[in-house]
Protein backbone atom coordinates (compact mmCIF):
# COMPACT_ATOMS: atom_id res chain seq x y z
CA UNK A 1 0.00 0.00 0.00
CA UNK A 2 1.49 3.40 -1.37
CA UNK A 3 1.77 6.08 1.31
CA UNK A 4 -0.30 9.23 0.91
CA UNK A 5 1.57 12.34 -0.55
CA UNK A 6 0.78 13.73 3.06
CA UNK A 7 2.59 11.46 5.04
CA UNK A 8 5.39 11.55 2.82
CA UNK A 9 5.89 15.02 3.14
CA UNK A 10 5.76 14.78 6.70
CA UNK A 11 8.01 11.59 7.50
CA UNK A 12 10.73 14.27 5.12
CA UNK A 13 10.21 17.09 6.90
CA UNK A 14 10.47 14.86 10.75
CA UNK A 15 13.32 13.70 8.79
CA UNK A 16 14.89 17.45 7.82
CA UNK A 17 14.39 18.30 11.69
CA UNK A 18 16.03 14.86 13.18
CA UNK A 19 19.66 16.70 13.14
CA UNK A 20 20.50 18.63 16.27
CA UNK A 21 22.73 20.64 13.65
CA UNK A 22 20.07 21.06 11.91
CA UNK A 23 17.95 22.39 14.22
CA UNK A 24 20.25 24.99 15.56
CA UNK A 25 20.86 25.53 12.21
CA UNK A 26 17.31 26.79 12.06
CA UNK A 27 17.29 28.44 14.90
CA UNK A 28 19.60 30.59 13.23
CA UNK A 29 18.14 31.35 10.46
CA UNK A 30 14.74 32.24 12.19
CA UNK A 31 17.16 34.70 13.58
CA UNK A 32 19.36 36.32 11.02
CA UNK A 33 19.81 35.69 7.33
CA UNK A 34 23.20 33.96 6.85
CA UNK A 35 25.88 32.62 3.65
CA UNK A 36 26.76 29.32 4.10
CA UNK A 37 30.20 30.95 5.07
CA UNK A 38 28.76 32.41 8.18
CA UNK A 39 26.34 29.29 9.08
CA UNK A 40 29.76 27.37 8.55
CA UNK A 41 31.97 29.92 10.94
CA UNK A 42 29.18 29.54 13.52
CA UNK A 43 28.57 26.30 13.74
CA UNK A 44 32.43 25.45 13.59
CA UNK A 45 32.31 22.88 10.60
CA UNK A 46 33.46 22.54 6.96
CA UNK A 47 31.68 24.77 4.77
CA UNK A 48 30.94 21.19 2.25
CA UNK A 49 29.33 19.66 5.36
CA UNK A 50 27.15 23.08 6.29
CA UNK A 51 25.67 22.99 2.97
CA UNK A 52 24.50 19.58 2.56
CA UNK A 53 22.59 20.27 5.48
CA UNK A 54 20.81 23.90 3.95
CA UNK A 55 19.74 21.56 1.21
CA UNK A 56 18.29 18.95 3.20
CA UNK A 57 16.43 22.07 5.15
CA UNK A 58 15.76 23.70 1.64
CA UNK A 59 14.48 20.88 -0.09
CA UNK A 60 12.18 20.05 3.32
CA UNK A 61 10.57 23.96 2.38
CA UNK A 62 11.84 25.29 6.09
CA UNK A 63 14.23 27.58 4.37
CA UNK A 64 14.58 30.29 1.91
CA UNK A 65 17.51 31.42 -0.58
CA UNK A 66 18.35 34.79 -1.88
CA UNK A 67 21.20 35.31 -4.17
CA UNK A 68 23.26 38.44 -3.45
CA UNK A 69 26.02 38.73 -6.27
CA UNK A 70 28.38 35.54 -5.43
CA UNK A 71 26.46 35.27 -2.01
CA UNK A 72 23.48 33.29 -1.19
CA UNK A 73 21.83 34.09 1.64
CA UNK A 74 19.45 31.54 3.83
CA UNK A 75 16.88 32.68 5.96
CA UNK A 76 13.56 30.73 7.81
CA UNK A 77 10.70 32.78 7.42
CA UNK A 78 7.96 31.62 9.44
CA UNK A 79 4.86 33.48 6.90
CA UNK A 80 7.05 31.10 4.06
CA UNK A 81 6.40 27.71 5.23
CA UNK A 82 3.10 25.79 4.89
CA UNK A 83 1.07 26.15 8.15
CA UNK A 84 1.85 22.15 8.72
CA UNK A 85 5.34 23.05 8.51
CA UNK A 86 4.92 26.03 10.65
CA UNK A 87 3.45 24.50 13.25
CA UNK A 88 5.99 21.40 13.40
CA UNK A 89 8.77 23.76 13.29
CA UNK A 90 7.44 26.34 16.26
CA UNK A 91 6.50 22.90 18.26
CA UNK A 92 9.96 21.52 18.34
CA UNK A 93 11.49 25.58 18.57
CA UNK A 94 10.15 26.01 21.79
CA UNK A 95 11.92 22.95 23.32
CA UNK A 96 14.99 24.70 22.35
CA UNK A 97 14.71 27.17 24.52
CA UNK A 98 17.91 27.31 26.99
CA UNK A 99 19.72 24.86 25.34
CA UNK A 100 23.23 25.73 25.97
CA UNK A 101 24.71 24.73 22.29
CA UNK A 102 21.96 26.97 21.05
CA UNK A 103 22.97 29.62 23.46
CA UNK A 104 26.62 29.40 22.17
CA UNK A 105 25.62 29.44 18.83
CA UNK A 106 23.85 33.03 19.50
CA UNK A 107 26.88 34.22 21.04
CA UNK A 108 29.40 33.20 18.35
CA UNK A 109 26.74 34.68 15.40
CA UNK A 110 27.42 38.42 17.11
CA UNK A 111 31.17 38.15 16.23
CA UNK A 112 29.95 36.80 12.55
CA UNK A 113 27.81 39.68 12.06
CA UNK A 114 29.95 42.11 13.36
CA UNK A 115 32.90 40.78 10.86
CA UNK A 116 30.37 41.05 8.06
CA UNK A 117 29.63 44.96 8.82
CA UNK A 118 33.42 45.46 8.63
CA UNK A 119 33.61 43.94 5.58
CA UNK A 120 30.88 46.19 4.46
CA UNK A 121 31.02 47.58 0.42
CA UNK A 122 28.65 50.43 1.88
CA UNK A 123 30.99 53.78 2.49
CA UNK A 124 30.84 53.65 5.94
CA UNK A 125 31.99 49.86 6.65
CA UNK A 126 34.32 49.98 3.55
CA UNK A 127 36.35 53.00 5.77
CA UNK A 128 35.76 51.24 8.78
CA UNK A 129 36.82 48.02 7.70
CA UNK A 130 40.19 49.66 6.06
CA UNK A 131 40.92 51.59 9.01
CA UNK A 132 40.62 48.52 11.33
CA UNK A 133 43.42 46.71 9.02
CA UNK A 134 45.65 49.62 8.94
CA UNK A 135 45.89 49.92 13.04
CA UNK A 136 46.55 46.33 12.74
CA UNK A 137 48.98 46.12 10.21
CA UNK A 138 50.71 49.21 12.24
CA UNK A 139 50.21 48.55 16.09
CA UNK A 140 49.35 44.54 16.05
CA UNK A 141 45.58 43.60 17.46
CA UNK A 142 46.28 43.80 21.20
CA UNK A 143 47.59 47.59 21.89
CA UNK A 144 43.92 48.70 22.76
CA UNK A 145 42.93 46.29 25.59
CA UNK A 146 46.76 46.21 26.62
CA UNK A 147 46.39 50.01 26.84
CA UNK A 148 43.08 50.37 28.79
CA UNK A 149 45.38 48.95 31.75
CA UNK A 150 46.44 51.99 32.55
CA UNK A 151 43.25 52.55 34.69
CA UNK A 152 44.67 50.17 37.03
CA UNK A 153 45.92 52.03 40.20
CA UNK A 154 49.51 51.76 40.35
CA UNK A 155 49.48 50.86 44.16
CA UNK A 156 47.51 48.08 43.83
CA UNK A 157 48.89 44.67 44.63
CA UNK A 158 46.93 41.91 43.17
CA UNK A 159 46.54 38.06 43.63
CA UNK A 160 46.69 35.64 39.68
CA UNK A 161 44.75 32.77 41.44
CA UNK A 162 45.92 29.39 39.49
CA UNK A 163 48.45 31.48 37.46
CA UNK A 164 49.12 28.81 35.13
CA UNK A 165 51.73 29.70 32.97
CA UNK A 166 51.88 33.36 33.77
CA UNK A 167 50.28 34.96 30.89
CA UNK A 168 47.76 37.41 33.25
CA UNK A 169 50.46 38.06 35.75
CA UNK A 170 52.59 39.06 32.93
CA UNK A 171 49.99 40.81 31.13
CA UNK A 172 49.20 43.32 34.43
CA UNK A 173 52.59 43.42 36.24
CA UNK A 174 53.81 46.69 34.63
CA UNK A 175 50.71 48.44 35.72
CA UNK A 176 50.50 47.72 39.53
CA UNK A 177 52.65 47.61 42.29
CA UNK A 178 52.81 43.62 43.01
CA UNK A 179 51.54 40.52 41.87
CA UNK A 180 51.32 37.37 43.44
CA UNK A 181 51.52 34.36 41.24
CA UNK A 182 49.67 31.34 42.88
CA UNK A 183 49.44 28.05 41.91
CA UNK A 184 49.54 24.43 43.35
CA UNK A 185 51.27 22.90 40.20
CA UNK A 186 55.15 23.45 40.74
CA UNK A 187 55.58 22.55 36.80
CA UNK A 188 52.96 25.40 36.11
CA UNK A 189 55.28 27.79 38.78
CA UNK A 190 58.37 27.06 37.30
CA UNK A 191 56.97 27.73 33.57
CA UNK A 192 55.80 31.26 34.50
CA UNK A 193 59.00 31.86 36.13
CA UNK A 194 61.07 31.37 33.13
CA UNK A 195 58.31 33.83 31.48
CA UNK A 196 58.70 36.24 33.77
CA UNK A 197 62.65 36.38 34.21
CA UNK A 198 63.85 39.99 35.00
CA UNK A 199 60.14 40.94 35.83
CA UNK A 200 60.91 42.57 39.41
CA UNK A 201 57.49 42.92 41.24
CA UNK A 202 56.32 39.60 40.52
CA UNK A 203 56.33 37.30 43.61
CA UNK A 204 55.37 33.07 43.34
CA UNK A 205 53.86 31.21 45.47
CA UNK A 206 52.86 27.55 45.87
CA UNK A 207 49.37 26.81 47.00
CA UNK A 208 45.81 25.98 46.47
CA UNK A 209 43.18 28.43 45.57
CA UNK A 210 40.89 26.53 48.06
CA UNK A 211 43.37 27.56 50.75
CA UNK A 212 45.40 30.72 50.15
CA UNK A 213 49.24 30.74 51.89
CA UNK A 214 48.03 34.80 51.79
CA UNK A 215 47.33 37.22 54.81
CA UNK A 216 43.56 38.15 55.54
CA UNK A 217 42.86 41.52 53.68
CA UNK A 218 46.35 41.67 52.01
CA UNK A 219 45.71 42.39 48.50
CA UNK A 220 43.89 45.37 46.72
CA UNK A 221 42.24 42.39 43.88
CA UNK A 222 42.40 38.85 42.79
CA UNK A 223 42.02 37.35 39.24
CA UNK A 224 41.27 33.84 38.56
CA UNK A 225 41.63 33.46 34.71
CA UNK A 226 40.01 30.04 33.51
CA UNK A 227 40.96 28.55 36.81
CA UNK A 228 37.28 28.07 38.51
CA UNK A 229 36.45 25.36 36.49
CA UNK A 230 39.02 22.96 37.80
CA UNK A 231 38.12 23.62 41.05
CA UNK A 232 36.01 21.02 42.93
CA UNK A 233 34.06 22.99 45.29
CA UNK A 234 33.98 26.94 43.74
CA UNK A 235 32.49 28.51 46.92
CA UNK A 236 35.33 27.07 49.24
CA UNK A 237 38.08 29.56 46.44
CA UNK A 238 35.27 32.32 46.31
CA UNK A 239 35.20 32.28 50.15
CA UNK A 240 39.07 32.52 50.32
CA UNK A 241 39.11 34.80 47.22
CA UNK A 242 36.90 37.40 49.71
CA UNK A 243 39.11 36.92 52.63
CA UNK A 244 42.21 37.71 51.10
CA UNK A 245 40.84 41.15 49.32
CA UNK A 246 40.91 44.23 51.16
CA UNK A 247 38.13 46.48 52.00
CA UNK A 248 37.39 48.13 49.14
CA UNK A 249 39.20 45.53 46.72
CA UNK A 250 37.33 43.51 43.40
CA UNK A 251 37.57 40.15 42.93
CA UNK A 252 37.67 38.99 39.02
CA UNK A 253 36.69 35.60 37.08
CA UNK A 254 36.72 34.80 33.68
CA UNK A 255 35.54 31.60 33.03
CA UNK A 256 33.06 29.06 30.83
CA UNK A 257 29.27 29.48 30.43
CA UNK A 258 27.65 26.46 30.62
CA UNK A 259 28.09 24.17 27.88
CA UNK A 260 27.48 20.82 26.90
CA UNK A 261 31.07 19.08 26.13
CA UNK A 262 31.35 16.17 28.74
CA UNK A 263 35.01 15.29 27.10
CA UNK A 264 36.08 18.01 28.90
CA UNK A 265 36.33 16.67 32.05
CA UNK A 266 38.32 13.60 30.82
CA UNK A 267 40.96 15.16 28.10
CA UNK A 268 41.67 18.41 30.68
CA UNK A 269 40.28 17.72 33.95
CA UNK A 270 37.78 19.85 34.02
CA UNK A 271 35.42 19.36 36.95
CA UNK A 272 32.70 21.28 35.53
CA UNK A 273 31.11 22.19 32.45
CA UNK A 274 31.03 25.87 32.83
CA UNK A 275 28.61 27.73 34.84
CA UNK A 276 25.71 29.92 34.56
CA UNK A 277 25.62 33.50 34.98
CA UNK A 278 22.71 33.29 37.87
CA UNK A 279 25.24 30.78 39.69
CA UNK A 280 28.51 32.75 39.68
CA UNK A 281 26.35 35.64 40.81
CA UNK A 282 25.25 33.02 43.27
CA UNK A 283 28.75 31.77 44.40
CA UNK A 284 29.74 35.73 44.66
CA UNK A 285 27.38 37.01 46.50
CA UNK A 286 27.02 33.67 48.72
CA UNK A 287 31.07 35.24 49.51
CA UNK A 288 29.91 38.18 50.83
CA UNK A 289 30.99 40.21 47.15
CA UNK A 290 28.64 42.96 46.39
CA UNK A 291 27.98 45.14 43.05
CA UNK A 292 28.53 41.51 41.25
CA UNK A 293 28.35 41.62 37.59
CA UNK A 294 28.16 38.48 35.14
CA UNK A 295 29.11 39.75 31.54
CA UNK A 296 29.31 38.08 28.56
CA UNK A 297 33.10 37.90 26.30
CA UNK A 298 32.88 38.62 22.94
CA UNK A 299 33.35 35.34 21.28
CA UNK A 300 35.72 35.49 18.50
CA UNK A 301 34.73 33.64 14.71
CA UNK A 302 37.27 31.81 14.65
CA UNK A 303 37.06 30.69 18.14
CA UNK A 304 36.27 26.58 18.98
CA UNK A 305 35.36 26.15 22.62
CA UNK A 306 32.41 27.14 24.67
CA UNK A 307 31.28 31.31 25.68
CA UNK A 308 33.03 33.21 28.44
CA UNK A 309 32.26 35.47 30.65
CA UNK A 310 34.22 38.25 32.96
CA UNK A 311 32.66 38.20 36.49
CA UNK A 312 33.32 41.34 39.12
CA UNK A 313 32.53 41.87 42.55
CA UNK A 314 33.59 43.99 45.12
CA UNK A 315 34.74 44.21 48.70
CA UNK A 316 32.76 46.34 51.24
CA UNK A 317 34.90 49.43 52.28
CA UNK A 318 33.93 48.65 55.66
CA UNK A 319 35.38 45.23 55.21
CA UNK A 320 31.95 43.52 55.92
CA UNK A 321 29.77 41.59 54.17
CA UNK A 322 26.85 43.51 52.66
CA UNK A 323 23.87 42.29 50.42
CA UNK A 324 24.31 42.84 46.53
CA UNK A 325 21.17 44.48 45.41
CA UNK A 326 22.66 44.62 41.70
CA UNK A 327 21.17 43.48 38.42
CA UNK A 328 22.82 40.80 36.93
CA UNK A 329 24.79 41.53 33.42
Amino acid sequence: MKRSTASTHLTERLAALSETLRLRICRLLEAHELTVGEVAKVAQLPQSTVSRHLKVLSDAGFLQRRADGTATYYRLVLDDIDPAGRQLWQTISAQLAGDVGVEDDSRRVKAVLAERSTDSVSFFGRVAGEWDAVRQALFGGEFTARGLLGFLPPDWVVADLGCGTGNGAELIAPYVKEVIAVDQSRPMLDAAKKRMVGVSNVRFVDGPIEALPLEDASVDATMALMVLHHVVEPGEAMGEMRRVIRPGGTALIVDMFEHHRGEYKHTMGHRHLGFSAAGMKGLMTGAGFADVRVLPLRMEAESKGPGLFVATGRVGKSGKWTVDSGNEG
